[in-house]
């Protein structure tokens, strides 16, 4: 690759196995999943597949054999097996910032070898495990004390983006495996009332603070964490406090010294680590200590049995080929531009929120690895809540709107709770839900069912509503890694084919960019000149007034 950038390649809609996908499907849009079943009593027993304690049934996809294997063509051509092994190879291939894109090196085995420019990275990121492992043993023993020679029972990260959603996430969907003596808080935005209802009954004495940022300079974070070291100061009453009260996760020693923190007490992580991928590395310090270390490497277990199988497998038993391939399906030919995602377990609230940047922030991108306009939509909207809550808000436009609304449904076979006819309860509405959304209902069973003609147009479900369905034995620390690694590799998987870069973000730099130029002109007199459009102008004007 020239510093030019990549050679250009030809545009996705003109590959061959765009145009075959694109007949085929002028072929198959009139074909419901009604008759897909009617016509082969072996579909639900073939469309499936399973890894890493995964089992992913797809057999609810429009789709037929020849369109999977076309499908499958589609990812050969675009060089998705080339593209997988360049990522594990450590290859740049985050080509706008010229990095390597080894998010698989931090859940890899001891002894394994992952180079970057010629420097094999495991044994790096065993050191910081090792260390993340020492720290976090002595908050939960009770080993560490604070500034008066208390224990920690409070701890409370704060991040932003890659560095909150990520461990917010992780802590919510472990909480049963969680240390019940700690209390855990997340604070991201930079509005106070996030800072202050996150720390409004903390005793600071008891409180570890986690600052997460690479740089040490992200302006949400640092404000935030500004603002606890004051209140942690004011409480504890010396600026020597800080030491006993806040550790980094961060790679710039010099910031994290200057701020106050003991730069033996900051935790790394490489600039081959994406935000939004690194919730199994330092970012994920909350996770140890909520835990354990044991717990949080049985995560990283999960994540490297889907990483392995991604590696390796045939990709017609690929689970993240698929899913990356059948979302392009439904986005690109089926007319999808959402995906719901459906997790049938209340711990896993906050996978919806975690995904939407993997999946968005990876893939909301409208130009191609060389540069060129993309011909293709690219990143469907992700969004979701946990089952069965959503059935009684948002469900009603998943079976009878106007839109297509792909779902992928997350389920297990044992809950970790039992109590009385819950869990078959909560699995009987997963089953019924893709029934009901692949099948529907037809006016003559409506009024079959006695149904007054008049009303019988209401209560006809259409069905033909493509759905995934994902269901693991039980919700632990490594299915957990399984399945975030899932959804990592189906993002890259997309954004192979799609020809797009997964990995960098440029997309959140310009707001940023104004913000700080806007940030003066609030806190200046009303007087002060505006420079910018009329509304912006206005907005500005009537926020500085006095009245």
């Amino acid at each position: 690759m020239s510093e030019k950038g990549p050679a250009p390649i030809q545009a996705l809609t003109a590959r061959p196995s765009w145009k075959a996908l694109q007949a085929h499907w002028n072929t198959l849009s009139a074909v419901h999943l009604r008759d897909m079943f009617a016509n082969d009593a072996t579909r639900g027993d073939r469309l499936n597949t399973e890894a890493a304690g995964l089992y992913l049934d797809y057999s609810k996809q429009r789709v037929t054999s020849e369109t999977l294997g076309l499908l499958n063509a589609l990812a050969t051509e675009c060089g998705l097996r080339e593209r997988i092994d360049a990522m594990f190879r450590g290859d740049k291939i985050n080509v706008s910032e010229k990095r390597a894109v080894l998010h698989v090196a931090l859940r890899a085995p001891a002894g394994t070898t992952i180079t970057v420019d010629g420097v094999n990275v495991v044994p790096e990121v065993q050191a910081v495990l090792a260390r993340m492992e020492t720290f976090a043993r002595s908050i939960r023993s009770g080993d560490w004390k604070g500034h008066t020679g208390k224990r920690i029972r409070n701890i409370v990260n704060i991040g932003i983006g890659g560095s909150d959603l990520g461990p917010v996430m992780a802590y919510e969907a472990l909480r049963w495996y969680s240390d019940r003596s700690l209390a855990f808080r997340f604070v991201s935005n930079v509005d106070g009332t996030d800072f202050v209802e996150a720390t409004r009954d903390l005793d600071a004495a008891e409180t570890l603070f986690i600052v997460s940022s690479k740089t040490f300079t992200t302006l949400e974070t640092m404000t935030n964490a500004q603002t606890a070291r004051a209140w942690a100061v004011a409480a504890l009453g010396s600026n020597a406090a800080v030491a006993k009260h806040f550790v980094a996760v961060s790679t710039n020693a010099e910031g994290v010294a200057k701020f106050g923190i003991d730069t033996v007490n900051m935790f790394g992580f490489w600039d081959w680590v994406g935000g939004r991928y690194s919730m199994d590395a330092a970012i994920g310090l909350s996770t140890m200590i909520a835990v354990g270390p044991e717990n949080f490497r049985a995560m990283l277990a999960g994540f490297n049995a889907m990483d392995e199988h991604f590696r390796s497998a045939p990709f017609e038993r690929n689970l993240p080929v698929l899913m990356g391939l059948l979302g392009i399906w439904n986005n690109n030919f089926l007319g999808a531009q959402t995906v719901a995602v459906l997790p049938y377990d209340q711990y896993l609230k906050r996978f919806p929120a975690y995904l939407q940047q993997l999946t968005m922030e990876s893939n909301g991108k409208h130009v191609t690895l060389e540069g060129a306009t993309v011909d293709a939509a690219t990143g469907p909207v992700y969004w979701g809540e946990p089952g069965t809550n959503g059935q009684h808000s948002f469900y009603q436009m998943i079976h009878q709107g106007t839109r297509i609304i792909p779902c992928d449904f997350i389920g297990f076979r044992k809950p970790l709770n039992e109590l009385g006819r819950h869990h078959d309860l909560l699995m009987a509405n997963v089953f019924a839900q893709t029934e009901a959304l692949a099948f529907g209902k037809t006016a003559e069973q409506v009024k079959a069912e006695g149904t007054p003609d008049w009303l019988v147009p209401h209560r006809v479900f259409e069905g033909n509503r493509p759905t995934n369905t994902i269901l693991a034995d039980q919700l632990t620390p490594h299915t957990l890694g399984a399945l975030v690694a899932l959804y990592e590799h189906a993002v890259f998987t997309q954004g192979s084919v799609w020809g797009i870069d997964s990995f960098d973000q440029w997309g959140v730099e310009l707001g940023k960019a104004l913000a700080q130029r806007i940030i003066g002109e609030l806190e200046a007199p009303a007087t002060a000149p505006l420079t910018h459009d009329s509304s912006t102008n206005s907005l500005i004007r009537r926020y500085r007034s006095p009245n």
